[in-house]
């Protein structure tokens, strides 16, 4: 499908919305915004052994913050190195 005929067909879709004239910086934005999105849901699926060990900990250590830090930060910086 040509890109220009696509554009088109959106410009006429969002027209029938009454959106038609979106400015491209508003389209700049949502697509960082997305983009933001799907990192921060990437990070978080790297992260959850680190919070699952975190919350472990917290309950052997009956509630101890300090360990459970020191934990998620290994964990965590474990998992990120694994990654790379």
């Amino acid at each position: 499908m040509n890109p220009s005929l696509l554009m088109l067909i959106v410009y006429s879709i969002l027209d029938s919305l009454g959106l038609g004239n979106i400015d491209w910086m508003f389209l700049l934005v949502l697509v960082i915004i997305g983009l933001v999105i799907i990192v921060l849901i990437k990070l978080f699926l790297v992260l959850v052994p680190a919070i699952i060990v975190a919350i472990i900990v917290y309950f052997l250590t009956a509630g101890d913050l300090f360990l459970t830090g020191i934990a998620f930060l290994v964990v965590a910086l474990l998992s990120l190195i694994s990654k790379i």
